[in-house]
């Protein structure tokens, strides 16, 4: 379906139920502070793009101080090698890290002006967190998710408190869907549930751009653009190899010497991770009922043996 016409899907579905006067949604413009919820490798990626594109200071909350000291040593990391390469100036490294405050609790997130959640694909844990931020954070504040599979729909109904005709928060929730990884990648979706209002809509859409991403418009439906077209083609690349129709490395390289795919899908999955893909492939099979959506048994077996890709050191390849 052309990305214009779930566009107006998308539109469409956000118009059902608004009650959001366009006056109260902050314009992309005025996004003063970032709060990003989540310091694992999204989360962090998400952080550091807005402190160095957009210039607007970054709250960084994870429940763990660990994986905080993790994400800002990374965060280091990759602005030393800007830096190396000269694509920034060492004064342009220092202010934006000097703009990426960590913290522990969603409370700091008290002034932000737009928030992306970029935690693991768990629903009840997402859900959670969008009934905490709607509480917590001003009322004009964007609430966005990095989810890559779960209904927008049903994390924004998280935000009515358990009445769904009060949509003063769940028309202010939207997907920011950032591709991975984030520094890299210049694509992000944006997902509008039914109850996304189009001054939310359009305030997401502004401020990825502020953050030098190409933003594309995809309607609340199983597994997004993205993940609809890839996982499955993920999905069928380790089908081949558990049929041996071809092995690994003949896999990866028709696709990447045959389609000029910069990777290919079997090693991908390994950059994605293997928990991930499964995940997300087990969301469109449920959501669709549709068979060709199946996971592969070998993903599954894989997953089960903990080779989770590169982040476990052991996936179709070994890292």
């Amino acid at each position: 379906m052309p990305s214009n016409m779930l566009a107006r899907q998308a539109l469409r579905a956000s118009r059902h139920v608004r009650c959001l006067s366009s006056s109260a949604v902050r314009p992309a413009a005025e996004v003063k502070r970032l709060g990003v919820v989540g310091a694992g490798q999204m989360g962090l990626g998400i952080a550091l793009v807005a402190a160095t594109k957009a210039g607007v200071p970054v709250t960084l909350v994870d429940s763990s101080q660990k994986s905080l000291d993790k994400g800002l040593a990374f965060a280091d990391k990759l602005l030393a090698k800007d830096v190396a390469k000269q694509r920034i100036t060492q004064e342009q490294a220092d202010a934006a890290r000097a703009l990426l405050k960590p913290h522990t609790t969603l409370d700091e997130l008290s002034s932000a002006d737009f928030v992306i959640e970029a935690v693991p694909e768990i629903p009840e844990l997402k859900f959670d967190i969008f009934a905490k931020l709607a509480e917590i954070c001003p009322k004009h504040a964007i609430l966005a998710t990095n989810t890559s599979s779960i209904s927008i729909t049903r994390i924004a109904a998280a935000t009515t408190g358990g009445n769904p005709t009060d949509t003063s928060n769940s028309s202010r929730v939207v997907s920011t869907h950032f591709m991975n990884p984030v520094p890299v990648q210049k694509g992000v979706e944006i997902i509008a549930g039914l109850q996304t209002s189009k001054e939310t809509l359009d305030t997401a859409v502004e401020f990825c751009k502020r953050m030098g991403k190409i933003a594309s418009v995809s309607a609340d439906s199983p597994g997004f653009l993205a993940n609809r077209i890839l996982m499955p083609y993920i999905n069928e690349a380790i089908i081949c190899l558990e049929t041996n129709v071809g092995d690994r490395d003949s896999i990866d390289a028709i696709m990447k010497n045959g389609t000029n795919v910069p990777m290919g899908p079997l090693q991908l999955a390994d950059f994605i991770g293997l928990d991930t893909c499964l995940s997300i492939m087990k969301v469109l099979y449920t959501e669709t009922s549709d068979s060709k959506y199946r996971p592969s048994v070998l993903l599954k077996n894989m997953v089960d043996a903990g080779w989770l890709g590169k982040k476990s050191g052991k996936g179709f390849y070994d890292y």
